[in-house]
């Protein structure tokens, strides 16, 4: 709804007060600080675990897949208490969590493998809830015609970690051994807790509003040098966005759009972790000369396919945000000639389906054919160039995909950023966990080339889903608000 000269002399929230009181630099520090570390970093000494744990490459992959799951139930019991109580206190609590857990990784005996699974599980709890509390963060501060943008580097994290995390585990086991990366992680994820420590803002803006607002002791940095100068003390009852109370993250389920977009992404995210956890063993079954390290640096093709993704594919969502709304204001001013009416370009009624997944159906079929490519190279064991060709194809359609979804999910659920992105973890990470545990056996049972078309026909299956939520959306967005319009007039 459009807002006259009136209603902005009368409103709480004037039309000057910023978004956020952080500047576009600011910004992008908060992002940096923020960025995930890598989750899969062990994947190249698979091998070398099921030497010294005396177990079966399925059970040593059991410790992936676990990972997975409590990468997926994690995030929503901490992105959920971020989304109530503050970002900042549950990012450092779940690095120390992280730190403790990988010195027991590093400690753990060889005839305990019950404990390797058990740590791996705490390790998960730790590193894969950033993800959820970070896209809250920038939930936060960003705009949506600036958010694609954001976004895209942040997911540099999570996404392309899992592809270069094994080239520096291959490179660590070759010359320390399999325990120098736990070492290693603990040390890395000890240092980003203690950065957090002194530098990160709390951004919730049920405590901070747009960052002007200085909150309590926990939630402020030991060195608060980003918004310096543009911060006041202001009693709670101030506040212009009221703390949520702690809500089960499941709800958004409810919501059929959500739901299909989780279900569309999930799909996508698992056939990445089908080509990605089985780099390793299918490139040493094609092309058996390689060792641990060559085997670690074949990442480097779909990690370098998504470090090009998220470089680009934010941008391209923020472009096509303007482009949406500068048709839309061609349109309105067409309307306003002829009959006097217009259209919001910025409210609710704001097609942010569209801006965000309109390049999506084209990124999909190329995601398709390339996957089934890929198999097939494996299969007739071509040259090594074309399977590392593909997976660099492979990984720049695939954050880009993703980055649009999540970028989407933040637009559709304000406020509840770490939710919603618990929520995605929860969907991908359960179809990931699955794939992963069943890749080796089909795999074994129907060979790699036809497998990779079975994954391309999954993305073929999940693909209409595009389109029932860009025709869907605008009309649930609208219950939405219309449920929280008269949830606020009740309490009122």
């Amino acid at each position: 709804m459009s807002t006259t000269k009136d209603e902005s002399t009368q409103s709480a929230e004037a039309p000057t007060e910023p978004h956020s009181i952080y500047t576009t630099r600011e910004k992008w520090f908060i992002v940096a600080l923020i960025a995930p570390l890598s989750s899969n970093i062990y994947f190249p000494v698979i091998p070398r675990l099921t030497e010294v744990f005396h177990k079966s490459t399925e059970l040593i992959n059991l410790t992936v897949t676990m990972y997975i799951i409590f990468q997926a139930l994690a995030p929503m019991f901490w992105g959920t208490l971020a989304d109530s109580w503050g970002r900042r206190p549950m990012f450092i609590a779940c690095l120390v969590l992280l730190a403790i857990s990988c010195v027991g990784l590093a400690l753990v005996p060889t005839n305990a493998y019950w404990l390797l699974l058990l740590l791996r599980c705490f390790q998960a709890a730790g590193s894969a809830s950033t993800i959820a509390l970070g896209a809250g963060v920038i939930g936060d501060i960003s705009e949506p015609r600036e958010r694609g943008g954001f976004l895209g580097v942040y997911n540099v994290g999570p996404l392309v970690g899992p592809a270069i995390g094994p080239v520096m585990g291959g490179a660590l086991s070759d010359g320390l051994g399999w325990r120098a990366i736990f070492w290693f992680l603990c040390i890395a994820s000890a240092t980003c807790a203690l950065v957090l420590i002194l530098f990160l803002p709390e951004t919730l803006r049920a405590i901070v509003g747009n960052g002007s607002i200085i909150p309590g002791p926990i939630s402020r940095p030991l060195l608060p040098l980003i918004g310096r100068g543009r911060q006041k003390a202001l009693p709670q009852t101030n506040l212009a966005h009221p703390r949520q109370p702690f809500q089960n993250p499941l709800r958004l389920l409810l919501n059929v759009d959500i739901l299909l977009l989780l279900l569309f992404n999930g799909v996508i995210c698992a056939v990445f972790y089908g080509v990605n956890a089985s780099v390793s063993t299918n490139f040493h079954t094609a092309y058996p000369q390689l060792s641990e390290t060559q085997l670690g640096l074949c990442f480097l093709s779909i990690g370098g396919g998504m470090l090009l993704g998220s470089a680009t594919s934010g941008k391209l969502l923020d472009w096509d945000y303007q482009r949406v709304k500068r048709s839309l204001i061609a349109k309105s001013q067409q309307l306003e000639n002829g009959n006097g009416h217009s259209i919001d370009v910025e409210g609710d009624s704001f097609p942010i389906e569209e801006a965000r997944m309109r390049l999506m159906p084209w990124m999909t079929l190329l995601y398709i054919v390339t996957c089934a490519g890929y198999g097939w190279c494996l299969q007739q064991r071509v040259h090594m160039a074309g399977p590392l060709v593909l997976m660099f194809i492979i990984g720049l359609l695939s954050i880009g995909i993703m980055n649009a979804t999540q970028t989407l999910l933040l637009d559709l659920a304000p406020g509840q950023g770490s939710s919603v992105t618990a929520c995605n973890n929860l969907v991908r990470c359960a179809l990931a966990a699955v794939m992963t545990a069943v890749i080796e056996l089909i795999v074994d049972a129907i060979g790699i080339g036809w497998t990779y078309v079975l994954l391309a026909g999954l993305c073929v299956v999940s693909a209409p889903l595009i389109w029932v939520v860009m025709f869907i959306g605008p009309r649930w967005r609208e219950r939405r608000r219309m449920r929280a319009g008269g949830e606020e007039a009740s309490s009122g």
